[in-house]
């Protein structure tokens, strides 16, 4: 099973942008794929248009120290694995390090954020088929990253997915599949990734259940309010790679 992502979240200058990701797609992707416990990997570009998830984006909390967190927030590399281990024994990034041309290609990334995860939890969602198990996330996905501020609110965040979040995504039309998960390693705690087969399906089927967030007296709107979130977070995307 893929219970571990590696994600990295950046921006790139517009200068040399469409040879970087010919290059990250054409060379440096399948390289990654053939590393010892690597899954899979799967590349995708934040959508910024969409006007409840930009809504929401700026509702959301934020951290005392959200001005000193890197902001790169218009891509998502991700990389799945069996284990966090698999990131560090070798160092994922030592081995990159040993790549001259990558080395020269990853120095664009604006704002480069990474974080290594561990899943808590996951459903199964109707599309399930759409996808075989432990292979690339769907073509659609949304994706939030945070923190909470006490203990008394990891308990509760942990009863909202429990008890409502994940099994709503299960029972959703057009959802593949969700995953909670926690980091092993990163300035966020808490990874939710949503894996949708379309923008369609995703905009029909589950802004319903984000605009609660905005209503006074909804559990979805008494957690959005104590969360923390990196930049950018709440973010939707679509997948450039693979196809």
């Amino acid at each position: 099973m893929d219970e571990s992502i590696r994600i990295v979240w950046y921006d790139l200058p517009e200068d040399g942008k469409d040879e970087y990701l010919k290059w990250l797609h054409e060379t440096y992707l399948p390289t990654v794929m053939a590393r010892p416990g690597i899954l899979w990997a799967a590349h995708y570009r934040i959508i910024k248009s969409d006007e409840t998830i930009q809504k929401l984006s700026k509702f959301v909390g934020r951290s005392e120290d959200h001005d000193s967190v890197p902001a790169g927030s218009d891509y998502a590399l991700l990389i799945g694995a069996g284990s966090p281990h698999v990131f560090f024994k070798p160092n994922f990034d030592d081995v990159d390090s040993e790549d001259p041309i990558a080395q020269k290609r990853f120095a664009k990334h604006i704002g480069r954020r990474t974080v290594v995860t561990t899943e808590q939890a996951r459903v199964d969602g109707p599309e399930i088929r759409q996808r075989a198990p432990a292979t690339t996330p769907g073509p659609f996905i949304q994706l939030g990253h945070f923190r909470v501020r006490s203990v008394e609110e990891e308990f509760d965040l942990s009863a909202w997915y429990a008890d409502y979040r994940l099994p709503t995504i299960a029972a959703m039309q057009g959802a593949i599949a969700a995953r909670k998960m926690v980091t092993v390693a990163g300035w966020a705690k808490h990874v939710v990734l949503y894996e949708f087969v379309s923008a369609e399906a995703h905009h029909t089927n589950f802004m319903n259940h984000e605009i609660l967030a905005f209503t006074d007296g909804e559990w979805t709107n008494r957690v959005v309010k104590y969360t923390a979130h990196s930049p950018g977070s709440p973010s939707i995307g679509e997948r450039l790679w693979p196809k």
